[in-house]
């Protein structure tokens, strides 16, 4: 299919961590694989971004000393970006760029971070950090519906009445370590806690947002063609292995 999609790539160098970044070059990978022209547009501190020329977003996670670096930025873009989310267009975000996409945040050293609030979740400190492999059950109706990840978070979310969850933890915290939900998704925006990098290990995922934003750009729903996905699923079921889920 002959057809250019646009990933805009939210602050690269500060929201990277445990290989977010693979997630990007997963969703070139499967579209190029496609025939999709795909470019990713690196978006840094004071960078403007024209929405209508986008895509797909994605933004990774970090440490919390460096989502205070990149908050009054983020912020200052909370009426444009949630604008456009609301209208569709299809996001990941990750770890500390989920929690971003709230209500607000508590860190651990007390300071209450304002979300821009498009994903109806608030998150507060947890009593004990949440780190290790996630296996979940998938409420999106994927095929393999697992999702496999990993897991390094101090906060609990919880998500409110106009956020449904991504899916049901089989093994690991998830979102708080109470409700068993991982993840949310609110529109074509999905948030989760699941490092790894995820969309390598989890290529159902994948074309699942290849979808979104192509069937967004074409003005209609579009059925991708099948792509080979044995060398992620091999990867995905290792872990599978590795916990003897």
């Amino acid at each position: 299919m002959t057809m250019e999609l646009v990933l805009a790539h939210l602050y690269p160098q500060h929201m990277n961590l445990y290989g977010d970044r693979g997630n990007v070059l997963a969703l070139q990978y499967r579209s190029q694989k496609r025939g999709i022209n795909f470019r990713v547009v690196d978006v840094e501190m004071g960078q403007d971004v024209d929405w209508q020329k986008v895509d797909i977003v994605f933004m990774g996670g970090g440490e919390d000393s460096h989502q205070a670096m990149i908050y009054e930025d983020f912020l200052g873009r909370k009426n444009s970006l949630a604008e456009a989310l609301f209208r569709g267009l299809p996001m990941l975000a990750v770890c500390g760029a989920y929690q971003l996409l709230g209500h607000e945040y508590m860190m651990a050293n007390g300071q209450n971070l304002e979300g821009i609030g498009f994903l109806d979740i608030t998150t507060k400190p947890g009593e004990k950090r949440a780190i290790g492999d996630v296996v979940c059950d998938s409420l999106l109706g994927l095929e393999p519906k697992t999702l496999v990840g990993f897991e390094n978070h101090g906060g609990q979310t919880f998500l409110g009445e106009k956020t449904r969850p991504l899916a049901r933890v089989l093994l690991g915290k998830g979102n708080n370590g109470e409700d068993g939900t991982e993840g949310a998704v609110q529109a074509h925006t999905i948030g989760t806690y699941l490092h790894g990098s995820l969309l390598p290990k989890n290529p159902q995922l994948t074309d699942l947002l290849i979808s979104w934003a192509v069937s967004r750009r074409a003005g209609d729903d579009v059925v991708l063609p099948p792509l080979d996905a044995s060398w992620e699923l091999a990867a995905h079921d290792v872990i599978l292995k590795r916990v003897k889920i």
